[in-house]
């Protein structure tokens, strides 16, 4: 569910965009410009053909948008910050000794944090997302040395009052929640770009059929 209203937030903002870009203003220009020619009868018959037409011509000549430049604090200053917060969380956990399959499951997890993080193509599409951002800066600023502080204080009171359910399997349950949840995370950006890819390969059939 979760996921579901990301992508329907997602896609409203995308639409938005759209109807205040360039291309749909043109486009819309061009399609009153049918619906005058309908009204005084030139159209025909095959009017919503003209309109739908000339809205697509419109489209197509509108010139590109240009890119705003990033606003203060935007979306790569905020990735920058938690690289930073990343960078310390990871020189905190090499000095922590955990067991054995947690210690696994959360070298898995800063793997995963760390792929996502590092400059490049990965990183640009993971800052467009801001809810995404969010999210890891949280798992990476809180989660995870929560995770790991709680299981250190747990593992001393065990120590002195034995029993109860193990805190080592508690700890592997955290990591992976976490993990699961940067997964989602992952495939939430990898849709993004195969929507991205659709998008495009459908702009290139169209205006192939109008050039």
């Amino acid at each position: 569910m979760a996921t579901s209203r990301s992508l329907a937030r997602r896609l409203g903002a995308r639409l938005l965009a759209y109807a205040e870009s360039k291309k749909n203003l043109a486009g819309s220009a061009c399609g009153v410009a049918g619906l005058g020619l309908t009204v005084i009868g030139a159209a025909g018959t095959y009017w919503p053909v003209v309109v739908a037409g000339l809205y697509a011509a419109g489209a197509l000549i509108a010139p590109p948008e240009r890119p705003a430049p990033p606003p203060p604090g935007g979306p790569t200053e905020q990735l920058n910050e938690v690289r930073e917060r990343f960078g310390r969380l990871r020189e905190y956990v090499a000095e922590v000794d955990l067991p054995d399959p947690a210690d696994g499951r959360l070298a898995e997890l800063m793997e995963l944090y760390g792929a996502l993080l590092e400059p490049g193509w990965v990183a640009d599409v993971l800052a467009a997302d801001l809810e995404s951002v969010h999210a890891l800066s949280r798992a990476i600023e809180l989660d995870v040395p929560e995770c790991v502080d709680t299981y250190n204080r747990t593992r001393w009171w065990t120590r002195l009052t034995p029993g109860g359910e193990s805190p080592e399997r508690h700890l592997e349950r955290q990591l992976s929640l976490l993990h699961e949840e940067a997964e989602r995370l992952t495939a939430d950006l990898r849709e993004a770009e195969v929507r991205r890819q659709q998008t495009h390969t459908t702009y290139l059939e169209e205006r192939g059929q109008h050039s």
